[in-house]
């Protein structure tokens, strides 16, 4: 009889009892998911005494590394004095002041931080928000949004809504709302102006029917790391004022960071959006969080003794203290010098990887801050699938879109060798499936 090894053992027992989400299970069988025993720094450690570079960054959460001892301690503390109690009727410290800490990040033109539990969570609180604060103020006739082309918001029924990513959005069609979907732009076609002409017509002719238009600022991250110029977004703003409709900032994958500054949006020059949302890195990738930011006019809004015009919104474990004690130790990095730091290991991505760009097998490499992209010309068939696998060789867990690899590390590009280790991995792997 043949033993299994504990990788096989938690392989077999994971496609018996779990769900695994972005996957085709029959597919799984065939392909099992990867079993992690524990993680250290920017590596990952299966059972067989084998590691991984978390590429993404576990789905673009991972900020600082995986056990970062600064972000345990924190959660730590505060598992001992509050873990969780109900922000309705009550409030704790960790939450206001990650609160207060994430408006002054915006010099206080955005606050009143509505908490949720993921990005998801936190688009439906903005789309919900928006809508509602129109129609307290006698204009229920704005319930329309606008997303761009190719957008991705999230995959609940609202968030599908206004996202058009066809694989995640195309079996729930008949659910959902119907959105206006507007040419996004693209600096690998420079049609900045053809996208915001697009935007303005649509603006035009039915800005007293729509409430929002929502956006991912810079970064256009489930269509293939799509980047955009800060132009186009401070353009947008200028649109969104003169037409009178909101602005939500899509931050959940492109805040914290990620992009050169704490907030994306930062780059643009512009009036702050009516919305900003954060997920994802908020916590450092340790416990379930998001948010929406929002401006004294929308807050305003729903200012009542009429229970009915207050956002009757909630999650049981809306604002936990232990994910805003996470997101709190976060800003404290960010506080000590950590854009800097990003700037240098951007730099340093960007150089061991250069050389790719002159790679006949490569077309489109792009950087915006600590995100980095290329699309391979000829992927063939199953291409982000046999790129995933055979980086696992060369010590490399990373999940290409499409024809489209990409790098999102956590933020501990701290040596040049880190950076040529990456490099050299990536091309051996393409190398072996191009």
């Amino acid at each position: 009889m043949t033993t299994m090894s504990a990788t096989q053992a938690l392989q077999r027992r994971s496609l018996d009892a779990v769900w695994h989400p972005c996957t085709q299970m029959a597919r799984a069988e065939s392909v099992p998911p990867l079993p992690i025993a524990r993680g250290e720094g920017p590596w990952l450690h299966d059972f067989d005494g084998r590691r991984y570079f978390d590429a993404n960054s576990s789905w673009w959460v991972n900020l600082f590394g995986h056990a970062d001892a600064g972000i345990n301690a924190a959660i730590k503390q505060q598992l001992d004095t509050l873990p969780h109690v109900m922000l309705a009727g009550c409030t704790h410290e960790p939450a206001v002041r990650l609160a207060e800490r994430l408006s002054a990040r915006t010099g206080g033109a955005l606050g009143h931080c509505f908490f949720g539990s993921d990005g998801a969570s936190a688009v439906e609180i903005a789309l919900k928000q928006s809508f509602h604060s129109w129609r307290n103020l006698g204009r229920g006739d704005k319930r329309e949004f606008v997303c761009l082309k190719n957008g991705y918001h999230g995959e609940t029924i609202g968030a599908l809504a206004v996202t058009d990513v066809a694989i995640f959005r195309d079996a729930y069609d008949p659910l959902l709302m119907r959105a206006h979907i507007v040419s996004s732009p693209d600096s690998r076609l420079d049609n900045e102006a053809e996208a915001l002409a697009a935007m303005r017509a649509l603006l035009a002719e039915r800005h007293e029917h729509i409430a929002a238009v929502i956006v991912e600022p810079l970064v256009q991250g489930a269509a293939g790391m799509v980047m955009h110029a800060p132009s186009y977004l401070k353009a947008l703003r200028e649109l969104t004022r003169e037409f009178e409709v909101h602005l939500i900032a899509d931050e959940i994958a492109v805040g914290c960071g990620r992009t050169g500054t704490f907030f994306a949006w930062e780059q643009t020059g512009a009036d702050w959006p009516d919305f900003i949302l954060l997920s994802k890195g908020i916590t450092a990738g340790t416990l379930p969080l998001s948010l929406v930011l929002t401006t004294d006019a929308v807050y305003r809004a729903f200012w009542s003794e009429d229970v009915t015009r207050g956002f009757l919104h909630s999650h049981s474990y809306t604002g936990n203290a232990l994910a805003c004690a996470a997101a709190n130790a976060v800003l404290d990095r960010f506080d000590a010098g950590q854009l800097e730091a990003n700037r240098v290991q951007a730099a340093l991505l960007a150089e061991a990887l250069a050389p790719l760009a002159a790679d006949p097998r490569v077309e489109h490499f792009r950087q915006r801050g600590m995100i980095l992209a290329f699309d391979v010309k000829k992927p063939g068939e199953r291409f982000a699938e046999r790129f995933h696998l055979a980086a696992r060789a060369h010590e490399l867990l990373i999940r290409p879109i499409g024809a489209t690899v990409y790098l999102m590390p956590p933020y501990l590009i701290d040596a040049q060798q880190t950076a040529a280790f990456l490099a050299e991995a990536v091309r051996r792997t393409l190398d072996d499936v191009a």
